[in-house]
């Protein structure tokens, strides 16, 4: 392959900045562009990258024409020892546009040509240095925006969920093994007790599919957050409580009912947790035609949330239908600064004001809970979490796990039963790559920054 070049850091002005350049002529562009200083104020008269000791960083300047482009630190990563696994150089210059724009433009007048995006992670991946997972987990990494999503990524990037992929594709590759012997050798047919035992196999794997397919949700959470929508009458305090939870006055807040009448959006941590907070219409009968359009949006809202904050005034009775409990919302019960009605005395909430703040962390650890308990999200810290992906591929693979199963159990002949177990075995090993496709590779890398 080509020996590719870019900026891999951020565009704009900085302290630093840092070119990478892979491939089996990235030694030889490296000594053309670039001169160690044998003395203050003097490049060498010439140079080997060769002769470098890897991963020692180097003191010199880019040179072009025998003028000084910027003096910079230079490190050799020699294959297979690299983040591609092939050879590498780093240039670590100083963070202005012009002079990291003049250092690439150089680089690719001297043998290499300009990576495209995610072409550094793909050589990584096709050079067997990281699986699918760890690479997606890169992107997870760069783009997490909570403590916990960064661990997530970060184990995934250690490779525990390709670990798992890896042995559940190893019990089902013996277990397709098994059943090709039987196809080889006709004469030997499946005895009840064998078929028990495999069928036994096949559920355990079973199981395995479906504790990785529980982890989605978790997964969408952590990366995006979880959708949670503030709904309630008007004027119970749902753009209050957006606003307290921003900690700015994000959304309009009046004694006039109606006044908010399309959804807003902002995103906003809880404890680790994302959370999309989305404010939404009064719910509410006898609404002018634009109002009720806004609390149609609410409804829908309201379908498709993750979380539900149902948001209630405690110093009017409690209405029909208060009490009603739902594992996916948290009741909040506001104005607690104020008289409390005595219908809601004996009605389990989270009460808070959000004029004083008064109940706001205990309105915290009850949509904690919830999130960890009625949306069944497993233990963030311990758990793997997959993505879109990763779910098609395992709910495939499970589809064909099953179909195996059902035909092992009806007796069919085990030419048909084998052939549902490759497809299983296919499809979870599209979650690592082994079984990848050009258009699936270029699908991932192409979400990756040029440079990664």
């Amino acid at each position: 392959m080509e020996t590719i070049a870019a900026i891999a850091t951020p565009p704009g002005q900085g302290a630093v900045a840092l070119l990478r350049v892979s491939g089996e002529g990235a030694l030889e562009v490296a000594s053309r562009v670039f001169r160690p200083r044998k003395a203050p104020g003097a490049p060498g008269v010439s140079f080997d990258a060769s002769e470098l000791r890897p991963r020692m960083q180097t003191f010199g300047a880019i040179v072009d024409d025998g003028s000084v482009v910027d003096e910079v630190l230079l490190t050799v990563f020699r294959a297979p020892a690299s983040f591609t696994g092939e050879d590498v150089i780093e240039i670590g210059c100083h963070g202005g546009s012009l002079v990291t724009r003049r250092i690439l433009e150089l680089l690719l007048r001297s043998g290499a040509v300009a990576a495209g995006p995610g072409e550094f992670s793909r050589r990584a991946y096709l050079n067997g240095k990281l699986d699918l997972t760890q690479a997606e987990a890169i992107m997870d990494l760069i783009g997490a925006q909570s403590d916990l999503a960064m661990k997530a990524a970060a184990r995934q990037l250690a490779g525990r969920l390709g670990e798992r992929i890896r042995e559940l594709h190893s019990q089902l590759l013996d277990l397709l093994a098994h059943l090709e012997a039987y196809i080889d050798f006709p004469e030997d047919d499946i005895s009840p007790d064998t078929g028990d035992v495999m069928l036994g196999r096949m559920q355990g794997a079973t199981d395995e599919l479906n504790r990785l397919l529980a982890t989605a949700l978790q997964g969408r959470v952590l990366r995006v957050g979880a959708r949670t929508v503030l709904s309630g009458a008007p004027n119970v305090g749902k753009s209050s409580l957006l606003n307290r939870l921003l900690g700015f006055e994000r959304a309009i807040v009046s004694p006039v009912p109606g006044t908010t009448r399309d959804t807003l959006e902002e995103t906003v941590m809880v404890r680790g947790w994302p959370l999309r907070l989305v404010d939404t219409a009064g719910l509410r009968e006898g609404a002018d035609a634009l109002e009720q359009e806004g609390i149609e949006r609410a409804r829908r809202q309201l379908e498709q949330a993750d979380l539900v904050l149902g948001v209630f005034d405690g110093t009017l009775p409690a209405p029909e239908g208060a009490l009603l409990e739902e594992a996916r919302m948290v009741r909040v019960l506001n104005k607690a600064d104020l008289p409390e009605h005595p219908s809601w005395s004996k009605v389990p909430a989270v009460r808070i004001s959000c004029v004083s703040g008064q109940g706001m962390e205990d309105l915290e650890a009850a949509i904690e809970a919830r999130l960890r308990g009625g949306l069944g999200l497993a233990d963030a810290e311990n758990d793997v979490a997959i993505n879109a992906r990763h779910q098609d591929c395992l709910r495939r693979s499970l589809g064909f796990l099953e179909a195996a199963a059902k035909g092992l159990k009806e007796g069919l002949p085990p030419e048909f039963v084998a052939e549902e177990l490759r497809a299983a075995l296919d499809s979870s090993g599209e979650v690592v790559g082994k079984s990848n496709t050009e258009d699936l590779l270029g699908r991932i890398f192409s979400s990756f920054c040029i440079g990664k």
